[in-house]
Order: structure tokens, then sequence, then C-alpha cells
């Protein structure tokens, strides 16, 4: 949906002028929010025991992370690249949660040296280790509760919940005496009362693998997977709601102790705090209305990999114009290069800057380099309203940075 009126007007201030000395295209963050958002998902949890881990692959930049972790936030990594990042931005021990899926035994390891909370995704992972971590946590497959996350028939995720109580007796053989269970329980869900249901079908089965295997769970991780209203109507995700009821569910489940709850949130801390800025290029008349932009799919992915992602575009510094059906399209030899099609909107014209809204999750981050088309900057906007760049664009030199341009021999 569109960006939130204030981080509107204060783009306005900025925005114009900034495109034309700095050039376009680039996101732009809302640092400050991005932080108040984690807060209000520590605050619904109240005083039970709780901890949000943001999910790194949402927003990988350092100068984002270093300020989650300075307000106390945990992050979720899955890979040893991320591993790093956290490290970097001064995440320690148990502030790491390494949720990883088809993981090798030299992952697994680095994420232990770096004392971090380790989620095994399958039981065969148990055996790549010598050494048990401190807490033992397994990933439930999903049950299907939400579309995106499919059924355990066809997800690669996850521990089967008929294999469940097995691995962690298994553990509990090794000698492990702290336990944890992760459910990465919805995707992009908008619905609390679903995810709610998702989350109380988690619960209810750590009880049964307590009674079954003669464990105590510490804590319950429900993953991440709240949704954002990226369409104009939707409604935002109650997050309040949902708290509420996992902490009723876990004091019902497990009376007479507090088990703790965790989440691995990604979209909901930083989506809608970015907005890619970018300008139009070509407007052309084919057998649809284009508008060409100089962003393409190297900026932003989600609309052409998901075919139900939807972003909110608009041209925030048009004069009234007739509102057209346009396709807004980049310059990638992909047809799928697309980041609306047959949107409405005030008719565009060469020159005009055009946002593309809530870029700030799985935006940038899941950019590519195909067709030379390279990732632009990051900027982040700060409280007292300085413009700051936090990742510069890509060069010709970063796309051929790992060229042998002299073959070196690796075998013979």
């Amino acid at each position: 949906m569109p960006i939130s009126d204030s981080f509107a007007q204060r783009l306005a201030k900025v925005v114009p002028s900034l495109a034309e000395s700095y050039g376009t295209p680039f996101h732009i963050y809302d640092l400050g929010a991005i932080v108040a958002a984690h807060h209000a998902i520590v605050a619904a949890f109240d005083d039970w025991p709780f901890r949000q881990y943001f999910a790194v692959k949402a927003l990988p930049t350092p100068a984002v992370l270093l300020a989650l972790v300075a307000a106390g936030s945990g992050l979720d990594c899955s890979s040893p690249a991320e591993l790093r990042l956290a490290e970097t931005a001064g995440a320690r021990g148990e502030a790491i949660v390494f949720t990883s899926n088809n993981t090798t035994p030299s992952e697994l390891r680095a994420a232990m040296a770096l004392g971090a909370q380790i989620t095994f995704d399958d039981t065969r992972h148990l055996s790549h280790v010598a050494e048990l971590p401190p807490v033992v946590a397994f990933r439930v497959a999903p049950r299907g509760t939400s579309t995106l996350m499919g059924t355990a028939a066809d997800s690669k995720f996850g521990v089967p919940a008929r294999f469940l109580a097995a691995a962690y007796a298994e553990a509990k053989r090794r000698g492990a005496t702290r336990f944890g269970l992760h459910g990465m329980t919805c995707a992009n869900e908008l619905d609390a009362s679903k995810a709610i249901q998702a989350a109380e079908e988690l619960i209810a089965t750590a009880h049964a693998v307590e009674r079954e295997v003669g464990i105590s769970f510490e804590y319950v991780n429900f993953g991440g997977g709240m949704g954002i209203p990226y369409r104009p109507g939707d409604r935002p995700f109650d997050f309040a709601y949902y708290a509420r009821a996992i902490r009723e569910g876990l004091a019902r489940a497990f009376p007479g102790r507090r088990v703790a709850a965790l989440m691995e949130c990604g979209r909901c801390v930083s989506g809608p705090h970015g907005v890619l800025v970018t300008r139009v290029v070509n407007r052309m008349r084919k057998d649809r209305e284009l508008v060409g932009v100089d962003a393409s799919m190297s900026s932003l992915m989600r609309p052409a990999f998901y075919k139900t992602a939807y972003h909110h575009v608009s041209l925030p510094f048009a004069s009234e114009r007739p509102e057209v059906a346009v396709d807004v399209v980049g310059s990638l030899c992909e047809n799928i290069d697309k980041f609306a099609v047959e949107r409405l909107m005030p008719d565009p014209r060469e020159g005009d800057l055009l946002y593309v809204h809530d870029t700030g999750a799985h935006g940038l981050a899941m950019g590519w380099s195909y067709n030379g088309r390279l990732r632009p900057a990051e900027l982040a906007l700060t409280e007292d309203d300085r413009v700051i760049e936090i990742r510069r664009a890509e060069t010709f030199e970063d796309y051929v940075a790992t060229v042998r341009w002299e073959p070196v021999e690796v075998a013979r």
C-alpha cells in the first residue's frame, strides 16, 4: 500500500533535488521507522519471555543490522555470509539464530563457533556435529496452513511431524538436556486468525513431543511470515492480537512455567519503510501502453518472481493528469521485467520520478546482475532528515570482480 504519510512528506522534501544530484535509481529506507517497528513487536509480547530476531535475508545491509542490534534485536541467519554480517553488526551467541536448510557440516560448525542458537532442519544434520549445541531445536515441516508455505509433502523444509519425537529422542540419547522447537508457520500472511491457527498447531506439537519424549522445551520459535499490506485496501496484520494469542496458548499448554516465544520477522519490520526511486526514461505505445523506467529486476525481483506479488507504484510529483492503464517496465531482456501491469495512474511522462513502494524487505536483497543490469545504491533517511549512503551502486568493476582475466590452473 502507499507508504505512510509521514515518510512520504519527508521524502518529498529531499527526493527531487537528490534524484537530480545523485541520480536514479536508488532504494531509500526510513531507519527510525524500522527500529520503531522492532520495538512494537517486542512491546506486543508485554512481559512474556520473548526475543525477536530480524531475518537478515530481508535486508542484509550492515547499517540496518547495526541499528536493530543496538535496539536489542537478535539476527536470524541462514548462510555463512549472513553469519559474518551478524557478527560484524555486533550480534554474538544467543543473539543469533541459525535457521538454514540443506545445511553442510562446515556451515553448522561456523554457526556453533559463534555460539548461535542452531535450528536443525533435518534429522540427518544431527550427525553432522560431533558435539551438540547447548540447546537442540528442530524445525517442524509446514502443515499447509498458509498457501505460500505449502505442505510437508511438497516442502524441502523441516522434519515431518511423524519423525519429530524420534529426532528429539536421539538428541536426548546423545546427552542433550535443553530443547527448543521451530516452525515457520506463515508466509506473507495478513490474516491474524490463520497465523494464530498455525501457532496453536505448533504449540500443540511441542506439547505432544514433550509428553512422548520426556523433555521440556525452553522456547518455541514461531518463525516469521507476518505480511504487510502491499495492496491499497489491504488491512495490516494485527500483531497485538497475534502476540496475545501466543502468550495465552503457551500459558495453557505449559501451566506453571513460561516457555519463551521467539520470532524471526523480517518483512513486517523493514518492508513498509523502503521505497525504490526511479525515473521514467521512455513512454511507449505498443499493443499496450508502456512506461520504461531506469530500474529493472536487478533492483526489485518480487513482481516478476512471484506471480501474485504486488507493489504499489506512484508518481509523487506529477501534476493532475488523466489516468491511464500502463505497464511499468525495466530494461532487462526478459518480458517478466515489469513492476506493474495495466496499472491505473496519472499519465506518466519522460523525466517523471516514480516510486515503487514497500521495498524495505526482499527488494535489493533478491536482486541480480543478469544482462549486466547492476544493482542500485541504498540510501537511508535519518531521524534528523539527513540522507546517507549505506550501500553504493554496483559498477562494472564489481560485475567482473571475480573474473580471472588470466586463467588460473586448478587441476591437471
